[in-house]
């Protein structure tokens, strides 16, 4: 499953993150990389972007760039 389709609330870990050149390096370099858990904090009301937290902080991402990123479902 993709990351943009996760739903508000749920916890997932990275498994593979594609994109290709700026926009792959971009988000290895905002810390989205392969086993590093991920959670859907809400989606901005029109439905983009969606807010994530990471790592311990707050990211904001717009659904394009997370439909680049797989994702497995966490257990808690």
């Amino acid at each position: 499953m993709t990351l943009d389709t996760l739903p508000v609330g749920h916890e997932a870990v990275i498994t593979a993150v594609g994109g290709e050149g700026p926009l792959r390096c971009r988000l290895l370099d905002m810390g989205l990389i392969p086993k590093t858990r991920v959670r859907v904090e809400k989606i901005a009301p029109l439905g983009d972007p969606m807010e994530l937290r990471v790592r311990g902080y707050a990211l904001s991402l717009r659904k394009e760039d997370a439909r680049e990123i797989q994702v497995e479902v966490a257990e808690s």
